[in-house]
């Protein structure tokens, strides 16, 4: 159940960045989401989107990666 738990935390910040990818994807191609007025708009909402969910991903790797003593000396903490 735990394991589950966990999978679902990891899933919804790669969902958040797949979203995000897409609608960077439909600003060049000019088509327009809904909860958005204007395609710039939505293109930052997008690149937000995609940055929040893989910075999420990146640190929970990384603090993993440090628990395992995997990761090179200036990743370590000191």
């Amino acid at each position: 159940m735990i394991r589950l738990i966990a999978l679902l935390i990891l899933l919804l910040p790669g969902i958040l960045a797949v979203y995000g990818i897409k609608l960077m994807r439909d600003m060049v191609f000019g088509v327009l989401q809904s909860p958005f007025p204007y395609l710039w708009l939505q293109f930052v909402g997008g690149l937000l989107f995609l940055i929040i969910g893989l910075g999420f991903i990146a640190g929970f790797i990384l603090y993993r990666d440090r628990k395992r003593n995997k990761v090179q000396e200036r990743f370590k903490t000191k």
